[in-house]
């Protein structure tokens, strides 16, 4: 455990030491480098609360969008209504294992909704 914490402070000490030669950190003054971290942790927190709290959502609208442009508005209710009326028609007319087929049909579409 020891040495995985070590490694991690290491780990963080080089990425601080490339923020710092990175960005000309290392030539401000203390109160100079206090507020640039200060705004830093500031603007990566709100980042990462925003990302959190918003991200989700986004990532759903945007699948959302995706299986809209895929299969369509009415795909699933388009299904279910030919079901129905394939249903309601082969009352009289059909066998009663094709009734029995188009049944079985219609509830593993509704089980798939």
């Amino acid at each position: 455990m020891t040495g995985r914490l070590e490694a991690f402070s290491k780990w963080l000490q080089l990425k601080k030491y490339q923020l710092e030669v990175t960005l000309s950190v290392y030539m401000f003054t203390p109160n100079e480098k206090f507020i640039f971290y200060s705004v830093f942790f500031l603007l990566f927190s709100l980042t990462l609360i925003a990302m959190i709290l918003y991200l989700p959502q986004h990532v759903q609208f945007i699948l959302g969008r995706a299986w809209f442009y895929m299969h369509g508005d009415e795909v699933f209710g388009t299904q279910s209504q030919l079901v129905k009326s394939v249903l309601l028609q082969g009352q009289g007319t059909a066998t009663a294992a094709a009734t029995a087929a188009v049944k079985a049909t219609a509830a593993a579409v509704k089980a798939e909704l």
